[in-house]
């Protein structure tokens, strides 16, 4: 007797759909899994003949054969473990095969008969073209997301065999689960004195521009890379369902019942290793923090302690928005378009060369800015320098702009960009900015002076354009770029050793 049951499994952010095939048969009883099956997967003949003797379901002694196919990809995790058992109760004649038919399955089982949440279980649903998907009770709010099935909730293998047969009726759906209370983000009315850092950070926001902050200690660079989420718009319909299946795929806790609308932020320790960064591994092809952060932010802070390599291997996806990664069985392309907020200490002492303060030479601050490349500075299209505020400001000063003013002058200028057929000014091509940044005679002077003197760089030249584009877009300015935006683009573009002066 054979069985077919369509479930799927994950590969990066994305659903693979998979047919699970069971053929029962005379001969020695055993159980075989073929068709690419990780360790976890394996593991299901285990788990499934547990869970059926727990549920009272007899379990067949004949040669079982299960067939995961297509057989050319390679199946991860435990979450067709409900669909082989279902397959498998089919062909064994304990549920009939029409009453089953239309229905995808997803779940991991316990030995008690139990169904448990698996990851990834957005992209998965998303993945099955059968009307009805069943899925654990605790799975349910999630699967529903989708929004293209009829989701049936379960909370084990019993449950779900007395529904089928008719014995009994469908499980409620469960209630839905309780999340913490997720505060608002942070207001920019909070940081006192810091002119420069705001009017940076309100930048980054309207164009999409990475930025480095370079302070000592206590400067505000974390405070005001945290204010950050609070000046963006929401996400989009397109960007919430695409951040709900990264941070499904990723097993990132996701909003009650609805998408992620607020742009992620994510802020990952200094230690982290390039896997856990860039995404991948050797079987399961994880999504790492700079997917993770899509259509939001990364801040990297105390920047200058993270590995060599770990800075250079965001590069590409700082240029190209996507990262690839190509390992011996697999070869995924996982999104990585987010905002890089950078915040790092001058020097290894954090004081920049200030006289009497700073214990580092001259070679020890040159040696540690060297730790971000030269090709990786070229990226941030804003380089600026923070020191610490004034006593005055901190003690008696006024509370500086909220968020919710600064949002939006953001949003109108992320508006411009839109009617240019780009999300931010910093997703220009080479030929729409050709055509939106026409500048003036003396504009284009100062461009080629900074060219021939070595101060620019071809890739640099274009990122003081696009900057200089969101300056004009804030002011509201709609004709040619003058000398003005130009210059504000240069004083919030600083070489890294100029940096240290101007802290020290």
């Amino acid at each position: 007797m054979i069985a077919i049951v369509p479930s799927a499994t994950l590969l990066g952010v994305d659903g693979m759909p998979v047919s699970v095939e069971v053929h029962i048969s005379n001969g020695l009883p055993g159980f075989t899994i073929v068709g690419q099956p990780d360790s976890a997967c394996r593991e299901a003949r285990d788990r499934v003949r547990a869970a059926m003797l727990s549920s009272n379901i007899e379990w067949p002694l004949k040669k079982v054969t299960v067939n995961l196919a297509p057989s050319g990809v390679r199946k991860l995790g435990a979450g067709l473990d409900l669909a082989m058992a279902v397959a498998l109760m089919v062909a064994s004649g304990v549920i009939d095969a029409a009453d089953v038919d239309g229905a995808a399955f997803l779940g991991e089982l316990g030995l008690d008969g139990s169904l448990r949440p698996i990851p990834g279980i957005v992209p998965m649903v998303d993945a099955v073209s059968s009307p009805t998907v069943v899925v654990p009770s605790s799975c349910a709010a999630d699967a529903e997301l989708v929004g293209r099935h009829h989701v049936r909730a379960v909370p084990n293998l019993r449950a779900l065999v007395d529904a089928i047969k008719g014995d009994q009726p469908w499980p409620d759906p469960p209630p839905p689960r309780r999340t913490a209370f997720v505060p608002p983000p942070p207001d920019l009315a909070d940081v006192r004195g810091q002119q420069l850092g705001r009017w940076a950070l309100e930048v980054a926001a309207a164009g999409g521009h990475h930025l480095l902050l370079t302070g000592p200690p206590g400067s505000g660079k974390t405070m005001l890379a945290r204010r950050l989420v609070g000046i963006l718009p929401p996400l989009d319909d397109r960007e919430a369902v695409e951040s709900t299946r990264i941070h499904s795929a990723a097993g990132v806790l996701l909003p009650t019942g609805d998408l992620i609308r607020r742009p992620p932020f994510r802020a990952p320790h200094h230690g982290a290793s390039s896997v856990s960064m860039i995404g991948g591994g050797t079987a399961w092809m994880r999504p790492g923090e700079i997917s993770i952060a899509t259509n939001g932010i990364l801040f990297l802070d105390e920047m200058g302690e993270f590995p060599i390599a770990v800075l250079d291997a965001l590069r590409q996806p700082l240029e190209e928005g996507v990262i690839r990664l190509c390992r011996a069985r697999a070869a995924i392309t996982l999104p990585a378009r987010f905002l890089v907020v950078g915040a790092m200490n001058p020097c290894p002492c954090g004081e920049g060369g200030a006289p009497g303060a700073c214990r580092c030479t001259f070679s020890m601050r040159q040696r540690y800015t060297r730790r971000l490349s030269g090709p990786l500075l070229d990226r941030f299209d804003l380089r600026v320098a923070v020191s610490r505020p004034d006593v005055t400001q901190l003690i008696s000063g006024n509370p500086g702009e909220s968020s919710a003013a600064v949002a939006q002058r953001v949003m109108a200028a992320r508006e411009l960009a839109r009617e240019r057929g780009v999300r931010t000014n910093a997703e220009l091509t080479g030929a729409q900015l050709e055509h939106v940044t026409p500048m003036t005679a003396p504009a284009t002077r100062l461009l080629e002076y900074k060219l021939r003197t070595g101060a620019l760089s071809a890739r640099g030249l274009d990122r003081v354009r696009r900057v200089a584009r969101t300056l004009a877009d804030l002011e509201g300015h709609t004709d040619a770029l003058n000398e003005e935006h130009v210059c504000a683009a240069l004083e919030l573009r600083v070489d890294p050793i100029e940096l240290q002066e101007r802290v020290g």
